[in-house]
């Protein structure tokens, strides 16, 4: 693979005219062009195609508002792996690496490091049902360990072999972390290293995962300019500290990983298995409802899945009842006459979701709105009001959900909640509802592409 494109490179410098691969100005400067070209991967920790069709991702968000401050546009180039995107940088064949690559000594040699935008930590991860997992490097001596090549894993485990006897690894090129990840869930292959926030993500996918062990301490991520661009870096640094791209890297982290809480292998068990199970029965139902709403199929699947599980006889202490637990009076206002009949359930409760948004401003941003609505839905509208007056008056924005996660747990609180209108309401059961709801659909969603 790696042959394949460095042949691929040299070919294209030389229908360009320019016969030294690696010569600086093979690519013609941004700031001159005001086009940048990046070297990204296929992946959920970088760049990738959405629910909609379109790229997003937490790089891909990154580097697209890093060049709309400058008015450039943005050329993607994807890799599989990080070997891909280095030797592209490398190779000259793009300005910038934005891949959630680890920023190391090694590498910091030969690229310019450019704005850092998170923390890792590198954790073995083999699969649960293979116990006792090895919790130590001795103990990873005889197992059948394989890593993406060309990735900090590599160096770091080179640097443990030294002085770990009978500890052996495979560097694979062709295969990145989340390919390996699923090996290791798929019983392919005994264990891995892989960066704690991509290992947070497949998790949900591969319950069996299991971290048996971090290999060394947190260590910054972020982007690498080609050797010969430092005040591209420069740049990109400079834009990190400024206002903008604080906001910006904000934004990124509430979109992509605040609503992943802890690891519930139990739970995230059941959800696999009933993604097959017990989806099925009544995936028309949801397409059907999705239509009529405009609702999302993965969105109302997964807020079902919270509301019951997929259980259409679903009955709750406080009375309400069936696969979107609709209370007697909201069902009979919006015309469902059987509570356990999954068709009218599912329809009365998309219906209803889609209500509560369309009552709130327009002006609103998506997702924020989507997360204001399921929040309504469980605590319902008034509570909602009421933290969103809180908010103005504590100086939060009512329209972002990353500040509205934070207020309406004050709904519980005896300091606030009195000067609210409808009084007390548990504000934090809603945060945690909107939590799950998205946690669960990012994982019903890829079983729904698939």
């Amino acid at each position: 693979m790696r042959a394949f494109l460095l042949f691929l490179s040299v070919a294209a410098l030389l229908l360009s005219g320019c016969g030294d691969r690696g010569a600086p100005g093979a690519l013609a400067s941004p700031f001159d062009t005001e086009h940048l070209v990046v070297a990204t991967r296929n992946g959920p920790t970088a760049r990738y195609q959405g629910r909609d069709g379109a790229a997003t991702g937490p790089e891909h968000d990154l580097v697209t508002a890093f060049a709309d401050s400058r008015d450039w546009t943005v050329e993607w180039r994807e890799f599989e792996s990080t070997a891909g995107v280095l030797d592209a940088l490398e190779t000259g064949q793009v300005h910038l690496a934005a891949a959630g690559l680890t920023h190391l000594p090694s590498r910091n040699e030969h690229f310019e490091p450019g704005l850092v935008h998170g923390e890792v930590v590198q954790q073995v991860v083999c699969h649960r049902d293979d116990r006792p997992l090895p919790d130590t490097p001795e103990a990873l001596a005889g197992v059948d360990l394989q890593v993406t090549d060309e990735s900090s894993y590599v160096a770091r485990l080179e640097s443990l072999a030294r002085t770990v006897p009978g500890l052996a690894f495979v560097a694979d090129d062709s295969r990145s972390s989340e390919v390996l990840l699923t090996q290791v869930a798929t019983r392919e292959v005994e264990c891995t290293v892989a960066d704690s926030s991509i290992v947070r993500l497949v998790r949900r996918y591969w319950p069996h995962l299991e971290v048996a062990m971090n290999l060394d301490e947190a260590e910054s991520v972020g982007w690498y300019a080609a050797g010969s661009r430092p005040e591209l870096a420069e740049a990109t640094r400079h834009w990190r500290q400024d206002e903008l791209g604080e906001a910006a890297v904000a934004a990124m982290r509430e979109r992509y990983y605040a609503h992943i809480g802890e690891f519930d292998f139990v739970d995230l068990r059941a959800l696999n298995r009933r993604l097959d199970e017990r989806l099925p029965r009544y995936l028309d139902e949801f397409r059907q409802a999705s239509e009529e709403t405009g609702l999302a199929v993965d969105l109302l699947a997964a807020m079902a899945y919270q509301e019951s599980h997929w259980d259409p006889q679903a009955t709750s202490p406080t009375g309400v009842r069936g696969i979107m637990m609709l209370t007697r009076p909201t069902a009979e206002s919006l015309g469902v006459d059987d509570r356990l009949d999954p068709r009218q359930s599912i329809l009365g409760g998309a219906r209803y979701l889609a209500d509560r948004r369309a009552r709130l401003p327009e002006d609103i941003p998506e997702p924020d709105r989507t997360y204001l609505a399921l929040a309504s839905y469980n605590l319902g509208r008034a509570h909602v009001l009421d933290a969103r007056r809180l908010a103005r008056e504590l100086g939060r924005d009512p329209d972002s959900w990353a500040d509205m996660r934070e207020v309406l747990p004050l709904k519980a609180d005896k300091r606030y909640y009195p000067q609210t209108k409808y009084g007390y309401a548990r504000g934090y059961e809603s945060v945690h509802y909107v939590r799950r709801i998205r946690n669960y659909r990012d994982v019903i969603g890829q079983a729904l592409a698939d």
